[in-house]
């Protein structure tokens, strides 16, 4: 922290609330941050503006208008004038206002530029570095800068994961941003040990093991964010390629409402997990949105009447109202004992993170078999291989037809930027399965020259009634299941993705990427 920033602490504790009128009774519009920017000098700590919520906005001569929250802050307002020399009046904004523009100058003043990467190769001590405010503007070390800069950053563009690739003569910095993975920075070699080390010093592991994979978690805060960081490290021939992936418990607990499902799909899933027994699979690749779908079933189903257990690897997000154990294998808790263990705490419903192995499965289906409403993710391409999948593991086919009320299979396809949306020409090969028009996005500052922004979710739903019971128990083949399912209302990923090219959500190259030629 720099002097003026701590004598400006020192002092505000020192001066007593005054001259509150002077507060303007009818002020102006706020104005935006490269106005503001350009009135703070580089020695003011944006850290103390944050701290006591205030911010200079304008200047009239000598006079100094600062915006604030309460009429309590008007003599930590007046000492910010003394310190910039400057006679201080005051306008009253809303917090939240003032909060989002403190946000702006830190993300105007957190740059990835030369300045900052050029002096990494000065860091000598890593192991002396500590973990840091990501917002924080008072550090001093280059490649402290540098790492906060790529998380602040990678953050604010929306970004689900962050990719740090050594190669022979190059570090390559990643973000996975709407599913798809965008070269962020490219670094000279030489910055390769420093950054690795820092990530893993704030992770919390070994920086001298470098031959061995490592997993840590970052907490951090952003302004009045908590944001979770999972780090996982692997021994490559060009050194530790690290990947973080971002866990903003902001935007990471969704209801049912907030997927995006039509609502006849709403429907369908929340009369499934209405039930109270039986076993709900949600099926897809990684990155698909299984967890965050899983976390919405639970918040719907989370009541004070009910008891919510579930066994995670590793508990992304708090749920409120559930009980929640992490997979700890080097203590003995793996995914089969811990179910093993919540069983015998009377749970009215269990969800288990992923079905690994027979065991865990094994368990999964008595479990549901017995009373208890059972939630699970599985690694299948579509919800009906769900059923063979099972069997594969081991699984009796009655035992599958008795416990598997319903199976969901998700996608994630990028949506169309709605700044750039424009009318494209049909591929050949959806034009002749029907569809009529396609658009796409050209490109703009909104979606990164990239036509998409956001993501919108596929969800092929497969419910178990009494004839499929019958067929599965019966060992037919995967085929005739989803042929009989079909029959019975299925629709199939690629027909829940033309339907959103149709709408213009999506382009065809999405819908051809995602769910292939149907």
């Amino acid at each position: 922290m720099t002097e003026t920033t701590k004598t400006f602490s020192q002092e505000k504790r020192a001066v007593t609330a005054e001259g509150a009128s002077a507060a303007s009774s009818a002020p102006m519009s706020l104005p935006g941050p490269e106005q503001i920017r350009a009135l703070l000098p580089p020695s003011l700590s944006l850290d103390s503006l944050r701290q006591f919520g205030i911010l200079p906005i304008r200047t009239s001569g000598d006079l100094l208008v600062v915006a604030i929250s309460s009429l309590e802050q008007y003599a930590t307002a007046q000492i910010l004038g003394a310190f910039l020399n400057r006679s201080v009046e005051v306008e009253l904004h809303p917090q939240e206002r003032i909060a989002e523009l403190i946000r702006a100058l830190y993300d105007m003043r957190s740059s990835l530029g030369e300045e900052t990467t050029g002096a990494i190769e000065a860091v000598e001590d890593l192991s002396d570095l500590v973990r840091e405010d990501v917002l924080s503007d008072s550090v001093d070390a280059p490649v402290i800068r540098l790492v906060n800069g790529v998380i602040q950053e990678a953050i604010r563009e929306r970004a689900t994961d962050i990719h740090i690739e050594p190669f022979e003569d190059s570090l390559v910095i990643r973000y996975r941003i709407d599913g798809v993975l965008l070269e962020k920075l490219r670094l000279p070699k030489g910055h390769q040990a420093p950054l690795t080390s820092r990530i893993k010093v704030m992770a919390r592991m070994d920086i001298a093991e470098r031959f061995v994979p490592q997993d840590g978690r970052i907490g951090i805060s952003l302004g009045d964010r908590d944001v979770d960081i999972r780090v996982g490290s692997v021994p490559t021939q060009h050194g530790e390629r690290l990947a973080l992936r971002i866990l903003d418990k902001a935007q990471g607990l969704l209801s049912l409402e907030d997927l995006g499902m039509a609502e006849e799909e709403r429907t369908s899933l929340e009369s499934l997990i209405a039930r109270p027994y039986g076993m709900i699979l949600l099926t897809g690749p990684t990155g698909s949105g299984k967890t965050t779908t899983l976390y919405a079933m639970l918040r719907t189903l989370a009541r004070p009447e009910v008891n919510v257990i579930t066994v995670e690897d590793p508990v992304e997000y708090d749920l409120p109202g559930v009980a929640q154990i992490q997979v700890n294998e080097k203590a003995g808790v793996t995914f089969a004992s811990a179910l093993r263990s919540i069983l015998r705490q009377d749970p009215d419903i269990v969800m288990v993170g992923e079905m690994r192995d027979f065991e865990t499965a094994h368990i999964g289906v008595q479990a549901s078999l017995t009373g208890h409403l059972v939630l699970s993710t599985l690694h299948t391409n579509d919800s009906t291989s769900a059923v063979t999948r099972l069997t594969d593991m081991g699984i009796e086919p009655y035992l599958v037809s008795g416990s598997l009320i319903g199976v969901v299979a998700q996608r994630l396809v990028r949506r169309i930027c709605p700044k750039c949306r424009e009318e494209a020409a049909v591929p050949s090969l959806l034009a002749r399965r029907g569809l009529e028009k396609a658009w796409r996005g050209h490109g703009c500052d909104h979606c990164r020259n990239t036509g998409y922004r956001g993501r919108v979710g596929l969800y092929e739903q497969f419910v178990v009634d009494g004839e499929m019971q019958e067929a599965i128990a019966a060992s037919r083949p995967g085929g005739a299941l989803r042929t009989l399912a079909r029959e019975k209302g299925l629709r199939t990923l690629w027909e829940l993705g033309f339907a959103k090219v149709s709408a213009g959500l999506t382009t065809p190259e999405e819908l051809l990427r995602v769910a292939g030629e149907g």
